[in-house]
């Protein structure tokens, strides 16, 4: 009797501070998937978000065949808020891991407005828990969730990125809701009539959504991840490492704040820009590396070379290649090291300043 009360005062506690513990489990949740999941080329992580989509689709579904019945058969109270949790904590794991996946491939400064937009619906799919049970809204979250794994999977299934993979992944995303819909027709055919115009609306809205931020290239290009990338004063292969001679830079958070490194050349001296992109098994594709000048006179970034190289992907820490620049004139710079179709990757920022003697180096091996 006394555990079924302590239960019961428990279960009062938690409705009562509700707010609170969906935002620590939502900073902890996110922070294990940042942890657990692994590559994105993994059967088992492919595995992960196909049962996390299967799961949420069929709770979704029960609910709106439940909810399609005559008033007398209604489901209780208990019934339906098990399937609203079902779904909500679904669609959560799939957020929270498409988050991961679309932050680690992401360049801040270029990908913001869509990353944006992803921890929007991941934090509102959280609070919103009481719109769950309303079919427009829980079905939408769920093409959503399609959507975004649908590219994610694409590159990976036929080793290849670009606009034609992209756009067979919204083809198949469309195509799987739309078979799903007809299933939802079925299971309640009045429910679903007097939602279905929304929904498609809804769809069209998020598809139109989606190839906007593709074609003015927010969207971050996925599959590939920045795995490390640094300017160096001089690089050798050794064996399957590499050596680099680099400077003491400021720890990486500085650059949060503007604080970037400074590279002490002698005249006609070289800079070295290394990068490690990882990429899923069997996916090749090109890589440049640009280097911008900032223009003191008026703020601009004005283009310096242009880099062209191919990376194959299936290392674990990336494939590893570099650029150089010889004779790097005084001032800031920065390298973007983007796709041949200019989706940013990342972007390594640096100053130079000229000097009679060599500068203080320090050896080091990238594994």
């Amino acid at each position: 009797m006394r555990a079924i009360e302590h239960l019961e005062h428990t279960v009062s506690w938690a409705r009562a501070h509700e707010r609170h513990l969906s935002a620590i489990s939502l900073a902890g949740g996110f922070a294990f998937d940042s942890y657990a999941f692994g590559r994105i080329d993994r059967p088992m992580t492919q595995a992960v978000f196909i049962i996390y989509l299967i799961v949420a689709g069929v709770a979704i579904a029960v609910l709106h065949a439940l909810e399609s019945r005559p008033d007398n058969e209604m489901p209780s109270d208990r019934t339906r808020a098990i399937l609203v949790f079902v779904a909500q904590f679904a669609l959560g794991c799939l957020l929270s891991g498409f988050c991961v996946f679309y932050i680690r491939s992401a360049a801040i400064g270029a990908s913001w407005p869509f990353l944006l937009c992803m921890a929007g619906i991941f934090i509102g799919n959280e609070y919103l828990r009481r719109y769950h049970a309303r079919l427009v809204f829980s079905a939408l979250l769920f093409f959503f969730s399609l959507y975004s794994y649908a590219i994610l999977l694409v590159p990976v299934v036929i080793a290849r990125i670009g606009t034609v993979p992209f756009l067979i992944s919204g083809a198949i995303a469309v195509l799987v809701f739309f078979f799903y819909l007809q299933s939802l027709a079925v299971l309640g055919h009045d429910r679903y009539r007097t939602a279905r115009m929304q929904i498609a609306a809804g769809m069209i809205g998020i598809t139109a959504l989606v190839n906007a931020f593709y074609f003015v290239k927010i969207l971050p290009p996925l599959p590939l991840v920045l795995s490390d990338a640094g300017v160096y004063h001089a690089i050798d292969r050794a064996g399957r490492d590499y050596q680099v001679s680099a400077e003491n830079e400021p720890p990486r958070w500085r650059a949060l704040f503007g604080t970037f490194p400074v590279e002490h050349i002698q005249v006609n001296d070289k800079l070295y820009l290394y990068s490690a992109i990882f990429a899923p098994y069997r996916l090749a594709t090109n890589i440049v590396h640009q280097w911008e000048w900032r223009d003191p006179r008026n703020g601009s970034w004005v283009p310096q070379q242009t880099v062209r190289f191919t990376i194959r992907g299936g290392r674990e820490d990336g494939y590893r290649a570099y650029s150089s620049k010889s004779a790097p004139r005084p001032g800031q710079w920065r390298v973007n090291i983007a796709t041949a179709d200019g989706r940013a990757i990342g972007r390594v920022r640096f100053s130079v300043e000229t000097q009679a003697v060599p500068p203080a180096v320090s050896v080091r091996t990238l594994k």
